[in-house]
C-alpha cells in the first residue's frame, strides 16, 4: 500500500503539452478517478505514474520513495489496460500467474494467489481455458485478476470497462467496486465515462487540456462544480447554465423575466460580486415544470419530450437558453406546449461569466 504524491508533473510531446504541471496527493488506499474527455491528459498522467512515460518536469512519489526515474518493474505497480492484453497462447491460470512467474515466486505461492484472485473475480472454473474460449467480460476479469494477484502497492486502471457492452459494463462496475473495497489498495482509475466516475471513486479529479480543474468527492463534484466545464461534463443531462444578473446588492438574481431570491452561501457569493452578470447553474432535477405562470417562473416552450421510465426528460426553449428539465414519469407534457420553470433557489450555483470559475 502507498500514498501517491505527484508534484508539478509535466509531460510534453513535441510542442503539445499533455500534462501541465499537475500536483495531486492520493492517500493510501484511496480509489481516485481521473475523469475527462479524450485528449485531456488523463491517460498520459496515469502512464507517468506507472513509469511508462518519462516526465519532462516534476516528481512522482510512492510514500517516501521518489520513483520518478525508476523503471516500471521497480515501482511495485500493476496495471489493467483498456484492451485486456491477455496472452492468447496461455491458459487463464498462466495469464493470472504471469506477473508472479516474472517475480520468481514459488509454485505454491503462485497457485495460492491465482486461486484467490480467480475466486474474487468468480472465474475459478475458467482457469484451464484459453482466452479464445472466453467472452469479453470474462477476458476483462482475467486481466483484473492478473493485476490483483501481483499484490502491488498501486493498482492502475486505464478505461478497463470501455470495450464492454452496456449491460456487462453495469455488472462489471458493481463487481469492481466490491473487489476494490475488499482489496483495500491504492487505485488510480482513468475513464471518460462520468457515470463510472460518480459510482466508483472515493474522489474524482476532473481534467481538461492537461490540467486538473477540480478534485473532490463525487457528490461535491456533481452538486458544486468548480468550473463551467465541470458542470457541463458531469451529469446526464449536464448542468444547465443560464445568464443571470445579481440584483439588490446580492439578495437576488434576475433570469430573463424571472426574479429569484438567493439563500445561504449563494447569497453570500452574490453579495461579494455586487451587481454584475453571472452564470446561473442548475441541475435538471432541481427545476419544476409548471403549466401556469408565477412570479418566480421562467417561461418557455417544450421542444422535445423523452420518456425514460423513472422520469420524463423535457427539452425547453426559453429566451435565455435551451434547458433540460426532469419531470415526473406521468406528467402530462407534450411537445410545443408552453411551460413555466420554477428554479429551486437553494440549488442554484453561481459562476463567473468571464472565467467560468465558481463564485
Amino acid at each position: 500500500m502507498a500514498e501517491i504524491r505527484i508534484e508539478n508533473v509535466r509531460k510534453e510531446f513535441g510542442k503539445v503539452v499533455a500534462v501541465k504541471d499537475v500536483s495531486l496527493v492520493i492517500p493510501d488506499r484511496e480509489f481516485i478517478v481521473l475523469l475527462g474527455p479524450s485528449g485531456c491528459g488523463k491517460t498520459t498522467l496515469l502512464r507517468c505514474i506507472a513509469g511508462l512515460e518519462q516526465v519532462d518536469g516534476g516528481r512522482v512519489y510512492f510514500g517516501d520513495r521518489d520513483v520518478t526515474d525508476l523503471p516500471v518493474r521497480q515501482r511495485r505497480i500493476s496495471m489493467v489496460f483498456q484492451s485486456y492484453a491477455v496472452f492468447p497462447h496461455m491458459t487463464v491460470f498462466e495469464n493470472i500467474a504471469f506477473g508472479l512467474r516474472m517475480q520468481h515466486k514459488p509454485d505454491v505461492e503462485v497457485k495460492r494467489r491465482v486461486q484467490a484472485a480467480a475466486e474474487l473475480l468468480h472465474i475459478e472454473e475458467l482457469l484451464a481455458r484459453y482466452p479464445a474460449q472466453l467472452s469479453g467480460g470474462q477476458r476483462q476479469r482475467v486481466a483484473v485478476a492478473r493485476a490483483i494477484a501481483y499484490d502491488a502497492d498501486v493498482l492502475l486502471m486505464d478505461e478497463p470497462l470501455s470495450n464492454l457492452d452496456a449491460l456487462l459494463r453495469l455488472e462489471m462496475r458493481a463487481e469492481l467496486k466490491r473487489l476494490i473495497e475488499e482489496l483495500q489498495t491504492t487505485v488510480v482509475y482513468v475513464t471518460h465515462d462520468q457515470v463510472e466516475a460518480l459510482s466508483l471513486g472515493d474522489r474524482i479529479a476532473v481534467m481538461k487540456q492537461g490540467e486538473i480543474l477540480q478534485v473532490d468527492s463525487p457528490l461535491t463534484v456533481y452538486d458544486r462544480p468548480a468550473a463551467h466545464f465541470v458542470g457541463s461534463f458531469i451529469g446526464n443531462p449536464p448542468m444547465n447554465f443560464l445568464p443571470a444578473r445579481v440584483i439588490d446588492g446580492g439578495a437576488g438574481l434576475t433570469v430573463g423575466e424571472a426574479r429569484l431570491m438567493l439563500v445561504g452561501e449563494m447569497a453570500d457569493a452574490a453579495r461579494r460580486v455586487g451587481s454584475q452578470e453571472v452564470w446561473l447553474g442548475i441541475r435538471a432535477e432541481n427545476i419544476e415544470p409548471l403549466t401556469g405562470p408565477g412570479p418566480t417562473t421562467l417561461p418557455g416552450r417544450i421542444l422535445v419530450v423523452e420518456p425514460l421510465g423513472s422520469h420524463t426528460l423535457l427539452t425547453v426553449r426559453t429566451a435565455e437558453a435551451m434547458i433540460k428539465v426532469n419531470a415526473r414519469a406521468d406528467a402530462p407534457f407534450r411537445a410545443d406546449q408552453p411551460v413555466w420553470l420554477k428554479l429551486s433557489a437553494d440549488k442554484v450555483r453561481l459562476l463567473d461569466k468571464t472565467t467560468g470559475r465558481a463564485l
